[in-house]
């Protein structure tokens, strides 16, 4: 079953984003398998990212190389809020 994570980062930046995203591209991590939506969204005080995953194994298979580059990058994600994803529509 897919499941939606949402992050509300505390005090991240748009210039971290990129910095975590770029990173990670040229590391060859990203897009990581499993991973089926990432969206960024909001404002540098309130920034967030939605992603969807095939599964919690393969969310957290990621997760294990995404949470010290972020800790690096000096992004403090908190804990994510984890949903079962119930529909997806798009056009």
């Amino acid at each position: 079953m897919s499941i939606s994570v949402l992050f509300t980062p505390t005090g991240a930046s748009r210039n971290q984003y990129d910095e975590s995203i770029r990173r990670l591209r040229d590391g060859g991590q990203f897009p990581p398998d499993g991973m089926e939506y990432h969206v960024a969204f909001g404002k540098d005080d309130s920034f967030r990212v939605l992603e969807v995953w095939e599964n919690q194994e393969k969310a957290d298979v990621f997760a294990q190389r995404l949470m010290p580059l972020l800790q690096d990058i000096g992004i403090v994600t908190g804990k994510p809020d984890i949903a079962p994803v119930i529909n997806v529509e798009h056009s």
